[in-house]
């Protein structure tokens, strides 16, 4: 697929390296350490990844050259009112991992396409059950896989998604870290103009 840019994934993240590369695009990684991240209080839960996502690309902007595409991306899991960012712990990951035993999340997903000219933002919501966790399964899936550089505390295609995930609604993909479906579609859109939003 010609997209007419060089398309440049600003993420350390290997899922989204992963599902960008089943497009079958040729990009390349970019990682700018010490970008803020922070947001303001008052923003919906639905806000907080658009916005971040959006900083984030703001801070590529004079780095980029005019051919070059950024990709930024940002993901939260949201159990009620109560964010789920990634967890500074062992610890704090099995209390998540409590937290969502039993009951239904949302996983929000913000991504921003910005080139020199111009920019566009769009979100992706996904709602994910899980089934009552044992202390035991909890205990395994923390010390087993390290979930730290994981919003929530997991990977729904690892272990615990295998038997802790009752069902989904909305993109799979989204989950593990880029709704790459309507990415697609964004991406047409962005760069021909060729598929109506």
């Amino acid at each position: 697929m010609e997209l007419g840019y060089r398309i440049v994934l600003a993420s350390n993240s290997p899922r989204r390296r992963e599902l960008l590369n089943g497009l079958g695009l040729d990009f390349q990684v970019r990682v700018l350490d010490g970008i803020d991240e922070s947001y303001p209080e008052s923003l919906d839960m639905v806000d907080i990844p658009l916005y971040i996502s959006k900083k984030k690309a703001e801070a590529y902007r004079t780095g980029m050259a005019d051919d070059e595409l950024i990709i930024t991306a940002d993901t939260v899991v949201a159990v009620g009112e109560r964010i789920l960012g990634k967890p500074a712990d062992n610890f704090e990951a099995a209390d998540m991992l409590r937290l969502l035993s039993g009951r239904s999340h949302q996983v929000v997903t913000g991504v921003t396409l910005m080139t020199k000219q111009k920019q566009h933002s769009f979100t992706s919501t996904t709602e994910v059950w899980f089934s009552h966790l044992s202390e035991e399964e909890i205990e395994y899936y923390v010390q087993r896989f390290h979930p730290l550089d994981k919003a929530g505390a997991y990977g729904i295609q690892e272990w615990i998604g295998f038997v802790g995930v009752e069902r989904i609604e909305g993109s799979y993909f989204n989950v593990v870290g880029l709704p790459i479906q309507k990415l697609y579609r964004e991406l047409l859109y962005f760069c021909q103009g060729r598929v109506s939003r």
